[in-house]
């Protein structure tokens, strides 16, 4: 159905119909509803372009993903995020841009989405602790959210992140609640924001019930399977190994899993493991039962939620800055148990 057919279904002019679809404020409220139920009623949604031109927007978001080796980025919950902020974008008649460049080239791919009005948004990724985007975003003029936060920065802007400290605080308290003394950290890059955040979760959970953190028992690298792999394979061979392992992503979680299993030991009886689960959709922790604790958090819904608020700051975008802080569930699965007697 085209603009002309819907029009005359309700029997209003063209201009009125695609004003009320646009999101005009002179239409009336009962008129727009009218509209809004009989376009979702016949499945009409606005052309892209019609409505760009209509509007002067692009009616898009971009999304600069860089391209590296050393960045989180490559960890394939974005795909995920994707998923959840298209869900959004379609429903509001937006695309999508996706710039993937490598890494020294990612402010100019900001400055040429504005440039070339391609879009009318950003939602910026990966924070770093020392991340200079939100300066740069601000000066080039175009609206934005962070899907996370950066932790040095004082001043407002729009962020949503899970609430990581709180997330590995009480992970690494579960594990102290069953006996775990020597507990590892498999954490994400030391330079991104939500490292540094699980990494004062776990800290702050130790020195609660009076215990150190080992340095021999924290890592910090490229959440894959290998990394979970090897980091474990160097732990369980120390003089007082440890007996549990609190892992940034479910991926390293296996790398995890096989190298216990690699040393002849048994998972929840000899070593238990708590992972990060961004509940995936295509990467299931078991269906009734979970094969890991977890701390999980929907990073789909993050996605729809950066989606939403930065359609809304490209409408209204005097407004002040909004942040929306998701708590994760602590799920117990078959990964972890208490903790063997023998340890010291």
């Amino acid at each position: 159905m085209n603009l002309k057919e819907l029009s005359e279904k309700l029997g209003l002019s063209q201009t009125t119909v695609s004003r009320a679809l646009n999101g005009y404020p002179e239409v009336a409220e009962a008129t727009r509803r009218k509209i809004l139920e009989a376009a979702a009623k016949h499945n009409y949604r606005p052309n892209a372009r019609a409505k760009s031109l209509a509007t002067g927007r692009a009616m898009a978001v971009g999304h600069v993903i860089p391209v590296s080796s050393q960045h989180e980025m490559v960890n394939p919950i974005f795909a995920d995020f994707i998923a959840g902020a298209g869900e959004s974008y379609l429903r509001h008649g937006y695309d999508m841009v996706l710039s993937l460049v490598p890494d020294d080239e990612e402010e100019r791919a900001y400055r040429e989405l504005a440039a070339k009005g391609s879009v009318d948004g950003i939602i910026v990724h990966g924070p770093r602790i020392d991340d200079t985007r939100v300066e740069m975003l601000r000066k080039i003029g175009l609206p934005f959210v962070v899907h996370g936060r950066m932790s040095r920065r004082i001043d407002d802007y729009d962020w949503v992140d899970v609430n990581n400290l709180s997330a590995f605080r009480r992970a690494t308290e579960f594990l102290l609640d069953l006996g775990h003394r020597r507990i590892a950290l498999i954490n994400g890059l030391v330079s991104m924001d939500f490292a540094e955040r699980r990494l004062m979760g776990y800290v702050e959970a130790l020195e609660e019930r009076g215990l150190e953190n080992d340095d021999a028992l924290i890592r910090s690298g490229e959440m894959t399977e290998a990394y979970g792999f090897d980091a474990t394979t160097e732990m369980l061979a120390l003089t007082e190994p440890p007996t549990a392992f609190l892992c940034s992503s479910m991926i390293a979680a296996m790398g995890v899993r096989r190298a216990v299993e690699l040393a002849e030991l048994k998972l929840a009886r000899d070593v238990s493991i708590i992972t990060h689960d961004d509940d995936l959709s295509y990467l299931s922790n078991g269906r009734e039962v979970p094969i890991f604790t977890a701390t999980r958090s929907s990073v789909r819904q993050a996605g729809r939620i950066c989606a939403e608020r930065v359609i809304d700051l490209v409408q209204n975008p005097d407004q002040p800055a909004q942040h929306c802080l998701l708590e994760a569930e602590l799920t117990v699965g078959q990964s972890t148990g208490p903790a063997p007697t023998n340890q010291t």
